[in-house]
């Protein structure tokens, strides 16, 4: 009688994609500060030494400046959800990567440059990889494989033990779920629309460093709408936009979230009327996110 682990089970889909053509790796073999390191830490899930390959071998004939600019679009995105990324990822994947360049007479030239080759798929790089760990934002996941083509993780593979009963499609969604390797929001709280309007000027010089472009909350409503996104922003407001609409009216729950990040500069001074001091952003583990009165 054979006896099935979770062990057995990865060793098994190994096998299965080996014979189908991918190259599979041990996620601790190619961990940061082992011999055969492909990643500097846990929060890189982009194979960068095999994308740098793989752009060079399907763009031969474009600079180095131009496959480092293709390198840099492909592992830094701006946008606010995973959806939005994901859709901008897929086109750079299909379309390619728009990039210009200098061509040896000082001109300014622009190429397309190729990501994945979808004419001759031996010409791509295929790597299965389990236990390849993850660490974000102090959370830490470990799929069971993930598929990298060209160095890019395109596919996760979540295995059940097939003995298991409480091993269902459902079980394996929800372990899925938890991978949402999701931002978080961060919310800057003033008192005063001009010292709002200057941290807000600040920060929007820094799209570059934060990868997404701050906003600004125009009312109440806007705030609500910003803070309705499932992951990522950097939105800046007033405590006053904090307040109910009249009078003795309960502020709503804006999100439910716990990866929400209120940074108060000076507004504490405006909340000595405001109930308890709550504002109603979301909740942190089991308390409501509370902008401090001190």
């Amino acid at each position: 009688m054979t006896t099935f682990t979770e062990s057995t089970v990865e060793d098994a889909a190994l096998a299965y994609l080996e014979d189908l053509g991918w190259g599979v790796a041990h996620g601790p073999d190619i961990a940061p500060d082992t011999p055969g390191a492909e990643r500097r830490d846990y929060g890189d899930v982009v194979l960068a030494g095999r994308l740098r390959d793989a752009l060079g071998r399907l763009n031969p004939d474009l600079p180095a400046g131009a496959l480092d600019d293709a390198f840099r679009k492909l592992t830094r995105f701006e946008g606010i959800s995973l959806e939005f990324r994901n859709r901008v990822f897929h086109r750079l994947m299909v379309d390619g990567v728009t990039v210009e360049y200098r061509d040896a007479g000082g001109g300014v030239r622009g190429a397309q440059v190729k990501v994945i080759d979808f004419d001759d798929p031996s010409n791509n790089d295929w790597l299965a990889v389990n236990q390849f760990m993850v660490t974000e934002n102090k959370n830490t996941r470990r799929p069971d494989v993930v598929l990298f083509v060209n160095g890019l993780p395109l596919g996760i593979i979540e295995l059940k033990n097939p003995v298991d009963e409480d091993a269902t499609i459902w079980t394996a969604c929800q372990q899925l779920q938890t991978y949402k390797m999701e931002n978080p929001t961060i919310v800057v709280l003033t008192d005063r629309n001009d010292l709002d309007d200057q941290l807000f000027g600040t920060f929007s010089r820094c799209r570059d460093l934060l990868r997404q472009t701050p906003t600004q909350a125009s009312n109440r409503a806007d705030l609500r709408q910003k803070l309705s996104v499932a992951s990522g922003g950097v939105v800046f407001t007033t405590i006053q936009k904090f307040f109910p609409e009249e009078k003795g009216d309960t502020h709503p729950m804006l999100s439910a979230r716990r990866n929400i990040v209120v940074i108060a500069d000076e507004a504490h001074r405006s909340q000595y009327d405001f109930i308890d001091g709550f504002a109603p952003v979301g909740q942190a583990h089991s308390a409501q996110v509370r902008v401090s009165t001190g």
